[in-house]
């Protein structure tokens, strides 16, 4: 059993009965309240959205591969959103998996990845991509893209306009992507419980979870 939460911004937990890996924590940017990764594996798409506390049992920041406790994580350099193809990749996608439930996880990353980098992540049955666009991460057009490339059985959008939530730019409402990927939706509510990837749609679907 795999379970799925979403914190806001790029921050999403992801849990089974033997760990825990937590994303981004460092959600005050957005005048949220930090994630706690106390015993969990700390998961950075980019060292600024880390928390430092040192409380977290591993911390994970940059591409290799890694086996936690059920989870094998494989990181992947990307360029950064904002980033020229001249300067370093600072960030880093991750393709994980667990209990047979492979994982994609995309930052804000350019919105163009190579096919170098689509073969890094694999086949995968879940993919949690950024869509609030604004100049600041991936818009609805190129996350349907990314989304559409790589064949996910369910798409978790994250970082979109929301009540409560206090972006360094404004980002695009959530209806703005489910309307350009034309996919069905489903709402998980706050918590997404995969069983096994059986328990996944059929077919490509938006699969909502609310922030937690």
């Amino acid at each position: 059993m795999l379970d799925i939460e979403y914190k806001g911004g790029n921050s999403v937990v992801l849990s089974t009965k033997k760990a825990t890996v937590v994303v981004d924590p460092k959600v005050s940017i957005m005048g949220l309240k930090n994630i706690s990764v106390k015993d969990s594996v700390e998961l950075l798409t980019e060292a600024r959205f880390g928390t430092e506390t040192g409380t977290a049992t591993l911390l994970l920041d940059s591409p290799g591969e890694y086996g936690v406790a059920s989870f094998d994580i494989k990181g992947i350099a990307a360029q950064r959103h904002l980033d020229t193809e001249d300067q370093p990749k600072t960030s880093t996608m991750y393709r994980i998996e667990v209990e047979g439930i492979r994982v994609g996880l995309i930052g804000n990353i350019y919105e163009k990845l190579t096919e170098d980098q689509y073969e890094e992540l694999g086949l995968l049955d879940v993919l949690i991509v950024p869509v609030g666009g604004s100049g600041y991460t991936l818009d609805p057009v190129a996350a349907a893209a990314i989304a559409r490339a790589a064949e996910p059985k369910a798409v978790i959008p994250v970082h979109y306009a929301e009540s409560g939530v206090n972006y360094e730019v404004p980002q695009l409402e959530l209806e703005e992507f489910i309307k350009v990927l034309g996919a069905p939706v489903e709402d998980a509510g706050t918590k997404l419980k995969i069983k096994s990837v059986g328990a996944l749609p059929a077919i490509m679907s938006v699969v909502k979870i609310s922030r937690s």
